[in-house]
């Protein structure tokens, strides 16, 4: 049987409770990227798309390393629909809070706001607005966010277009998602 704190309410903690929970936390964020690499193979429906969404997700980190994005942003690539099943009304913002204590805060604005400005898209074809995007004109990241949809998400459904397999991008996620790299936001 694994240890257990002795308190029922936080409040009541003691410091070797908190240390267990720590140690088991530290052993917990060791296996982060597998885990994170397992929501992206669990993606292997369409929806109705003409590839998986693990596809598309592949589709569109191949299109970015191709382009020589560094390994930052091809793995937000990679990472930027993790959302999905989660939470698909705003898929965008849990993507972005999973990689925020490991990316640059230019990628985790692009990732958190990625599903805004796909919409340009499409949203005119289902009665939303397509500009939408445009409340944040002004922001030092909307025109990355513009090129992020337009190179790599928006041209990611094509069963035609040869990605790399996961097993080329698992380095990436681990080195981007180590535990050396993260950070607390205030």
């Amino acid at each position: 049987m694994s240890e257990l704190v002795s308190f029922t309410q936080m409040k009541d903690g003691t410091a070797e409770d908190y240390e267990l929970l720590g140690r088991i936390e530290a052993e917990e964020m060791k296996s982060f990227p597998d885990r994170v690499l397992g929501w992206l193979d669990t993606m292997k429906d369409s929806a109705g798309y003409q590839v998986s969404r693990l596809e598309h997700s592949l589709q569109a980190a191949t299109r970015a390393h191709r382009a020589g994005e560094d390994e930052e942003t091809v793995v937000c690539v990679l990472l930027h629909d993790i959302g999905d099943y989660l939470a698909p009304a705003n898929h965008s913002e849990v993507a972005a809070a999973v990689l925020r204590p490991y990316v640059s805060e230019k990628n985790y604005w692009i990732v958190k706001h990625h599903g805004v400005f796909q919409g340009y898209y499409y949203f005119h074809l289902t009665g939303q607005d397509r500009n939408a995007r445009d409340q944040w004109r002004d922001h030092p990241y909307y025109q990355a966010t513009v090129d992020f949809c337009e190179h790599y998400d928006q041209s990611s459904f094509d069963p035609a277009y040869h990605s790399e397999p996961l097993s080329f991008f698992e380095p990436m996620v681990r080195r981007i998602l180590d535990e050396s790299r993260r950070r607390t936001w205030a």
